[in-house]
């Protein structure tokens, strides 16, 4: 969110994160050169040999979304005889990035025959659990998206045990336990903010950041 990727990255190592998310290739690079050693996500979606390659070298985990970019991965590890570990993203209602759903099975069995890269993870977004939050509706929209990750999962049969899974941003992972599963990916709330206004938490949350200015 632009506070200062180093600072924020060991803040959150030492309040007990086990692993670190980014948004970008560049953020996840500037973490490996400040020292920080543990896996790094990146989030965003890198489509090409170059971003890829570039996260092999700094030993950073791409998101993929088909098997294009999972081909590359594999050349790309194969030619430094190693594995590359990945996560696959899956669209269940973002429609920002990520594989179809009933597009799932059939990739992560093509993925399982390259021999030189390791699925690590399998995640989704949820789009409006901010606001689902907020309006309460009778059947939210992240209970659709819920059920349609779990149908994804439950399609993959045994596979799905070896993946880590995970689906929550900060709202996922205040408002319900369900949204777990292997991880959750806190945003906003790492800065002390609840994710609406009128959102009840056990967790006593209290702002890290301050902006001042003289008039």
């Amino acid at each position: 969110y632009g506070h200062g990727a180093v600072t924020v990255a060991k803040a959150a190592l030492k309040g007990g994160a086990d692993n670190l998310g980014v948004a970008t290739l560049e953020e996840g690079i500037e973490l490996r050169r400040a020292g920080l050693k543990c896996k790094i996500l990146i989030l965003g979606k890198l489509i090409n040999s170059e971003e890829l390659g570039s996260s092999f070298y700094w030993d950073l985990v791409p998101t993929i979304s088909g098997i294009r970019e999972a081909i590359i991965c594999n050349n790309i590890a194969k030619s430094n005889h190693k594995k590359f570990v990945i996560h696959l993203k899956v669209d269940t209602g973002m429609t920002r990035l990520g594989c179809n759903c009933n597009e799932v099975y059939e990739l992560i069995t093509k993925i399982d025959t390259l021999e030189s890269i390791y699925l690590e993870g399998i995640y989704s977004h949820l789009a409006r659990a901010d606001t689902d939050l907020e309006n309460q509706p009778q059947e939210s929209f992240t209970q659709v998206q819920l059920n349609r990750f779990e149908e994804v999962l439950n399609n993959l049969g045994e596979r799905k045990k070896s993946l880590c899974r995970h689906l929550a941003n900060s709202a996922g992972t205040l408002s319900d336990s369900r949204l777990h599963f292997d991880l959750v990916r806190v945003g906003l709330s790492l800065y002390g903010y609840l994710p609406c206004t009128n959102f009840e938490s056990k967790i006593i949350l209290k702002p890290a950041l301050k902006v001042k200015a003289r008039v």
